[in-house]
């Protein structure tokens, strides 16, 4: 067998970093736990009750040969009754017919231990009774019948069996819960930095301060490093993109003021140049304001769809809410998932004839829809499709819009900030492109 295939018969590990540092404290200790117990019970208090029970056969022997010696029951026991102060035991003959079957309770380890010596070591036994009290009860064969004989429990058994199991068990839970405490306090820095990184990833900021082990802080200085240079990259490219399409509408007012003194037919064609040129600029101003422009708030996605369908509704587009899913409030910002959704419902409505919409709110994840009847994106040109600037002539009709490649570049850096990831499918209903906004909550 191939040691790949003994993770399929090893127990799972748990998912977090408490419980499987849990497991790698506790295992050892069990399992040293289980191994003492073992090598305590086999060796040393079998080996005990096997001593004590030999020396009970010997007296039981010695009995034994007292009755054998004896006429009758009653001579039997006149010669046993001196002998019965000292021994410190009782006896009494029994019917032929009412010996009592054996009686050992089922968590009696060393009770079976005794009844298996004295069958080995005692020819004449013939059973044991063990009750839950300090007696123990043995009937032996005799000339003159059943002879029943009882003496202390203590006299074949030690007196406190599980005490070593018990002392080490306890002291095992109170040692793991001690370490347990102290690697609490060790795992929480940890812990916090795993909480900073995944906020960072879903778009938020969370005070957070190195602290711990020597490794833990330098990973989360490196975290804090790292945090540092991407704001400030996102910030440069805010600044630069918004710099420069700021800068741009001050030469297209002037054109369109000067195009506005020409005829309408020369005029014409150059307007429609700056128009292109001003979707261009404000393409750049949505892909440069990314999500900077909202905060994260509580609000029904449920009802932000429904308003986007409404409003595209009303300009007259094929725009169809068809599914609305969970109607419960969820961190988003607001304005940056409506933008998104905006831009998927446009490239809908351009390179198809209508668009379906619908939204899900699972109990770990939010997942909105667009769907439409155009030509779709190939499979091969999916991963293009979301990266700035990229315009996709074959696959979706570039003739119909004035794009400049930004649409979905946008969406994909929206869901993005919120942790979540943009997928492109093919509609199985309406043939067209499927575009999924899936975030983690």
């Amino acid at each position: 067998m191939k040691l790949s295939r003994l993770k399929y018969y090893l127990p799972r590990m748990p998912s977090g970093i408490y419980g499987r540092a849990a497991l790698i404290l506790l295992m050892p200790v069990i399992a040293l736990q289980f191994v003492v117990s073992f090598v305590f019970i086999r060796r040393d208090l079998e080996d005990i009750t096997q001593q004590m029970t030999y020396t009970m056969v010997r007296e039981l022997t010695l009995i034994r040969n007292e009755v054998t010696q004896a006429e009758d029951r009653a001579a039997a026991l006149a010669r046993l009754d001196p002998m019965m102060g000292p021994l410190q035991m009782s006896v009494r003959f029994l019917e032929a017919g009412a010996v009592p079957p054996d009686l050992i309770h089922f968590e009696d380890f060393s009770g079976r231990i005794v009844r298996a010596t004295l069958a080995q070591s005692l020819p004449e036994f013939l059973s044991i009774q063990l009750p839950r009290t300090k007696v123990l009860r043995t009937v032996v064969d005799t000339r003159h019948g059943p002879l029943e004989v009882e003496f202390s429990r203590r006299r074949v058994s030690v007196a406190a069996p599980h005490q070593l199991i018990v002392i080490m068990v306890f002291f095992g839970i109170l040692l793991g819960v001690i370490a347990m405490a102290y690697m609490r306090n060790q795992l929480r820095p940890i812990k916090r930095l795993a909480d900073a990184a995944e906020a960072f990833g879903r778009g938020r900021m969370i005070p957070y301060h190195p602290r711990g082990a020597t490794e833990v802080r330098a990973a989360g200085a490196a975290f804090v490093d790292m945090r540092s240079r991407i704001e400030r990259q996102i910030e440069q490219r805010t600044l630069m993109l918004s710099g420069v399409s700021h800068d741009l509408r001050t030469p297209l007012t002037r054109l369109k003021l000067s195009l506005s003194m020409l005829d309408d037919d020369d005029a014409k064609p150059m307007l429609q140049d700056v128009t292109e040129m001003e979707n261009m600029v404000n393409a750049f101003l949505d892909f440069s304001r990314g999500v900077s422009t909202s905060a994260m708030e509580e609000a029904d996605p449920c009802a932000l769809v429904s308003e986007a369908v409404d409003s595209w509704t009303r300009q007259g587009k094929n725009v169809l809410l068809v599914e609305a899913v969970g109607n419960r409030p969820v961190p988003l910002r607001v304005a940056a998932v409506r933008r998104a959704l905006d831009n998927l419902i446009s490239n809908a409505v351009r390179y198809g004839t209508r668009a379906r919409v619908s939204v899900a709110v699972m109990q770990k994840s939010l997942r909105i829809r667009v769907e439409d009847d155009g030509p779709g994106i190939p499979d091969d040109l999916r991963g293009d499709a979301v990266r700035p600037f990229t315009r996709l002539d074959p696959a979706r009709n570039q003739d119909r819009g004035t794009g400049v490649g930004l649409g979905l570049a946008i969406v994909a850096d929206i869901a993005r900030a919120h942790g979540g990831t943009l997928r492109l499918e093919t509609s199985e209903e309406l043939g067209g492109l499927q575009a999924d906004i899936v975030i983690a909550l």
